[in-house]
């Protein structure tokens, strides 16, 4: 994307750059981002569900990432104060027994995001880690449950506090087969269905719908769509724009919510 486009990257570019506006126009204080763990911090010998990141500084990129994608390593501000509301104090907060870290290292799953919307680096991030690569996942319902304790969190930090909430994840997608990149999705019914998911804003009938079997059949990393689940359970209402952009990596999900 920094030379010559491809040509069934462009509608992708052109999302980013929608994205990066309107992230600008809404000149956010903190970003929260719900994104998934991929075997960085986390392995099979410590793999927790849901995990804040609480920290004054936030670094990326893994060493693995540097070489083989050429992404940069990375420090960016941490908001501590949010994290610990998110989190509890002296018990943790609101039925979730979240883990946390005070010395979150995010990986591409962040930083190409942020790359894209907000090269600068500048706006404090409250990582939260989501496994949604290595069963037992949390439930569908849980990363719902997860979007409104985010939005009350927020809502009972500060009036004056503004945030924006960024998920990244897949729609239908299948890695290290023959379709992996095939320039096709590997489920399209998947797509539409968990695009206009997005649309209604019915956050529990889309929890109902995504359970493991239904994912499992639309790609070994589909599960990432619960990201968004807690994205739109967040924000508890439709998406004002909401498409999965086809490309070689499948469909490309974006969906966008005017904070008007």
């Amino acid at each position: 994307m920094q030379e010559e486009i491809p040509e069934d990257l462009v509608e992708v570019h052109a999302g980013f750059e929608r994205v990066t506006r309107s992230l600008a126009d809404a000149d956010p204080d903190v970003i929260v981002m719900v994104a998934s763990d991929h075997f960085h911090q986390y392995s099979h010998a410590v793999m927790p569900a849901l995990t804040v990141g609480s920290a004054d500084v936030i670094e990326g990129t893994h060493p693995n990432e540097v070489r083989s994608f050429g992404l940069p390593e990375v420090r960016m501000p941490g908001h501590r104060a949010l994290a610990s509301a998110m989190i509890g104090r002296e018990n943790l907060a609101g039925g979730f027994d979240f883990t946390f870290s005070n010395r979150p290292v995010v990986d591409h799953a962040y930083v190409v995001p942020l790359l894209y919307t907000r090269p600068e680096l500048d706006i404090p991030v409250v990582p939260i880690h989501t496994n949604t690569n290595a069963p037992p996942l949390p439930a569908a319902s849980r990363f719902v449950a997860l979007g409104r304790h985010i939005a009350q969190a927020v809502g009972g930090f500060g009036p004056d506090l503004r945030v924006a909430i960024i998920a990244s994840g897949h729609l239908a997608y299948e890695l290290g087969t023959p379709t992996q990149f095939s320039g096709r999705s590997t489920d399209p019914t998947f797509d539409e269905t968990a695009v206009a998911a997005m649309r209604s804003g019915d956050v529990e009938s889309a929890a109902r719908w995504a359970t493991f079997e239904r994912m499992t059949a639309a790609g070994n990393l589909s599960f990432q769509y619960l990201n968004f689940l807690t994205l739109a359970a967040a924000m508890g209402r439709p998406a004002t724009r909401a498409v999965g952009i086809e490309c070689r990596f499948g469909a490309e999900p974006f969906f966008e919510w005017d904070p008007s």
